[in-house]
């Protein structure tokens, strides 16, 4: 199905997600960092991005910044799914679909792992 780089600093919660994404199909690359993150799409371009916003050293933000300064991610769908609600990030919706490429943001306490992989089933097949 798809290549998904998970970027989520939470260990038990990135193993949750691994492992139900690949029992739908898809192969999997986690990283917790923006950097690690940035390597592992250069060593094998995502299909998808599942994206924490809560990083260590450099913000989902500013991974979202970097990644999209590359031609071959800027087509890249990115899920935010976020312990941050949308309400308190500082960006408008506008900037973070049409400048960012974000397919969509969702706030983690409320987000199911069956929705989750429908989103990202929707995302890699439209």
């Amino acid at each position: 199905m798809a290549h998904v780089l998970l970027i989520e600093p939470d260990r038990p919660l990135a193993a949750i997600y691994e492992q139900a994404l690949i029992a739908a199909g898809h192969t999997v690359d986690i990283r917790s960092t923006a950097q690690s993150a940035i390597f592992a799409a250069d060593d094998h371009k995502p299909d998808i991005v599942l994206l924490e916003l809560q990083l260590a050293a450099h913000s989902g933000v500013e991974f979202l910044y970097e990644f999209r300064t590359y031609q071959e991610w800027q087509d890249v769908p990115v899920i935010i799914a976020s312990q941050v609600p949308a309400h308190e990030l500082q960006l408008s919706n506008k900037l973070l679909k049409e400048q960012l490429g974000v397919a969509g943001y969702y706030y983690k306490p409320q987000l199911r792992l069956s929705d989750l992989l429908r989103l990202v089933n929707d995302t890699v097949t439209s």
